[in-house]
């Protein structure tokens, strides 16, 4: 279900996820002369076959990068899942009821991406490894404050180096499911720097008590969402509704 989720946003998401601009400067320039073309079909022909070996080895070397780039990011979504979750109960038995439910909508949309990533990966033929997360469980404080580690390296390094590589391999679904994280985590290192400065000013009840996941992108909201998802275009009315641990 969730690679045919992925194929049918293709169509909607391929507008805006550009990895690359074109250099238009040069459309008007003047067609070189026929006379200057060269004529030496033995040298022509031997450049043309020696063009066409290193883009197929760049191409070939782009879709192994892709490849890693999604294993790593499934075992990193696979972990992170497992560990919000852990997080979540965490803070619910210190008495941060809002932000275990925080962590818990985090962790339903990590599940999302992990699973959107093994789907793309399925369809190339890859094979899934089995994922045994490892984290530590400390204070709430401590843990909101991994969650932000972890979430900035994530948009600021990881999820934009991986789209660069999608890019330049071509992988349509690749970059549609790698975009979906990326958009994502961004929205997510926001709540947690938010619950993280609620925690130290005693506030922490003024945080959300109701978030909503789509099980599309996982684009993750904590107010009401609009009629449509704002990554995926998901129906408001297919989103994972999270208000109790």
């Amino acid at each position: 279900m969730k690679k045919h989720m992925i194929i049918i946003s293709a169509a909607l998401i391929t507008g805006w996820v550009v990895f690359s601009s074109c250099d238009n400067s040069g459309t008007t320039s003047k067609l070189q002369d026929p006379i200057a073309i060269q004529t030496d079909n033995t040298h022509s022909s031997d450049n043309t076959n020696n063009g066409k070996e290193s883009m197929g080895a760049a191409s070939a070397d782009a879709k192994t990068k892709t490849t890693d780039d999604l294993l790593a990011a499934f075992k990193g979504e696979t972990t992170a899942s497992a560990k919000y979750a852990a997080y979540s109960k965490k803070a619910e038995q210190e008495g941060y009821h809002q932000i275990a439910l925080l962590f818990k909508a985090a962790s339903t949309a990590e599940r999302v991406h992990a699973n959107n990533h093994k789907a793309v990966l399925e369809e190339s033929g890859t094979k899934i490894p089995s994922i045994t997360p490892e984290f530590t469980v400390k204070s709430t404080k401590e843990n909101l404050q991994d969650a932000i580690k972890g979430e900035t390296y994530e948009v600021t390094t990881m999820y934009p180096e991986f789209l660069k590589d999608a890019g330049a391999s071509g992988n349509q679904l690749a970059q549609i499911s790698l975009n979906y994280a990326f958009m994502t985590e961004k929205k997510h290192q926001v709540m947690y720097e938010n619950a993280l400065t609620a925690l130290g000013n005693n506030t922490v009840k003024s945080l959300s008590v109701v978030y909503y996941v789509c099980p599309t992108c996982g684009n993750t909201y904590d107010t009401a969402p609009a009629q449509r998802c704002g990554i995926c275009m998901t129906g408001s009315e297919k989103l994972i509704k999270v208000n109790s641990i």
